[in-house]
């Protein structure tokens, strides 16, 4: 019996050391820091900023075609040539298998003076780009941060759940343990004992499940700050719910959000792509100058040798005259394109206000829901209390402590979920009027 004895406290103290363990090795993590991961390793964000970095590098007076452009070519040519002239001095040059060389070089530069202002008009269109795609990424990160919220609150629920389960279970051994004891006494039989011990394993299981349930959450979530899925973590937080967003101050805050803004710049952008499309119509003048150097040299024929060089500079005008209506046909796609981006906005600005108005009212609605589910909650409570006590005493059934428990449970279940409901209407509602704070 004492090594019987020896060995079971040896088996705890290694629970109790693996427990340990488990737990210095599990990372506990914050909402703060959920949210710096996601902002730093998100690839979506990721994405945007190099979006963004590639706009700003486009950004440029040179890609819009107002810089002067500077080539240098040059070319040398070797040939075996057969060479018959006739002169007017009335002699005759015949020669055949003569060498010839051709040496040509030239330096150019070329400056755009005018063409209807279509330089002025792309360069324009390139800031807007640059800014559309910095709205696009405040956009981006405030949808990661809703949704990281949203993954991290939905962790903090499933946990609820379980705490709720855990209470429940906590109920079902002192159930177990009054029927045992009543049992010793000859008050009770085997079925409620054997119904107690099937109601007390089965919530077991259910509890096992729910702990699956939590770790796919969290799964989820790992997967959203793009960090390895076997990572282990430790949430501890509750769901706390900001009670003063105000339906007013959303809708009217709808024009700050990112999206709202990138659709306006969008507008703006087809407008400019409108002026350089009408460009086309007008005359490009072009400054032309360079260097040019030539020789050629042959060892037959009358020149043997011929060799320029020197700067030059002039002028280069080019007149559309007609282009088969093509011109007349791109300015009116780009004028519906730009009606079209007129249309996207105040569709995308109805459907915000729309949903903002449905999400609005799903947020008073649980608020409320919440206030009177805290008193059921706390009514259930104490309605299994009771009943544990009237069993005890014979004055109430398995059956009746049954009820109590699921009505126990179904309370807790219901007040969780109402919390977790009125926060992620709180983060959309946030998130919609950019304010979306952390």
């Amino acid at each position: 019996m004492e090594l019987v004895s020896k060995i079971s406290n040896m088996k705890k103290l290694l629970i109790v050391l693996t427990l340990i363990s488990v737990r210095a090795s599990a990372q506990q993590i914050t909402l703060q820091d959920a949210i710096n991961i996601a902002l730093k390793k998100n690839f979506d964000i990721q994405i945007a900023k190099n979006v963004v970095e590639i706009n700003k590098t486009n950004n440029d007076i040179g890609l819009a075609g107002g810089l002067p452009t500077v080539s240098g070519t040059a070319s040398d040519q070797e040939a075996v040539v057969n060479i018959n002239q006739k002169l007017n001095t009335g002699s005759d040059i015949t020669r055949n298998g003569a060498a010839s060389n051709t040496l040509n070089a030239a330096v150019t530069g070329t400056m755009l003076l005018y063409n209807g202002y279509r330089v002025v008009a792309t360069k324009k269109r390139l800031e807007e780009l640059e800014k559309q795609s910095s709205q696009l990424l405040n956009a981006q990160v405030q949808n990661t941060i809703a949704a990281v919220m949203t993954k991290y609150y939905d962790v903090v629920r499933q946990q609820g759940y379980l705490k709720t389960l855990q209470q429940s279970i906590e109920l079902s051994k002192k159930q177990l343990e009054l029927v045992q004891t009543k049992q010793d006494l000859g008050l009770a039989n085997n079925a409620d004992l054997f119904q107690s011990q099937i109601d007390l394993n089965t919530r077991q299981q259910d509890m096992q499940s729910q702990l699956l349930i939590i770790d796919q959450a969290k799964t989820d979530l790992l997967n959203l700050l793009s960090v390895k899925p076997d990572s282990s973590i430790v949430i501890r937080d509750s769901i706390i719910v900001d009670k003063n967003v105000k339906l007013a101050d959303v809708i009217s805050t709808i024009s700050l959000n990112p999206l709202i803004i990138s659709l306006d710049q969008q507008i703006r952008i087809n407008e400019l792509i409108e002026k350089e499309t009408a460009a086309q119509r007008y005359p490009s003048l072009r400054a032309n100058t360079g260097l040019n150097y030539g020789r050629t040299q042959s060892s037959g024929g009358q020149l043997l040798l011929n060799q320029s060089y020197g700067p030059f500079i002039g002028l280069s005008l080019a007149v559309p005259i007609y282009s088969g209506g093509t011109i007349k046909r791109q300015e009116k796609v780009a004028n519906i394109n730009t009606q079209n981006a007129k249309l996207q906005k105040e569709s995308t600005v109805l459907d915000y206000e729309s949903s903002t108005i449905k999400t609005y009212q799903s947020y008073t609605n649980n608020l409320q829901q919440v206030e009177m589910q805290q008193s059921t909650y706390r009514l259930s409570q104490q309605l299994v209390d009771l009943s544990l006590q009237r069993f005890q005493l014979s004055a109430a059934t398995i059956i009746e402590i049954r009820e109590a428990q699921k009505s126990f449970e179904d309370a807790g279940y219901r007040l969780v979920n109402l919390n977790y409901a009125a926060k992620i209407a709180e983060i959309e509602l946030k998130r919609v009027s950019n304010k979306l704070g952390f």
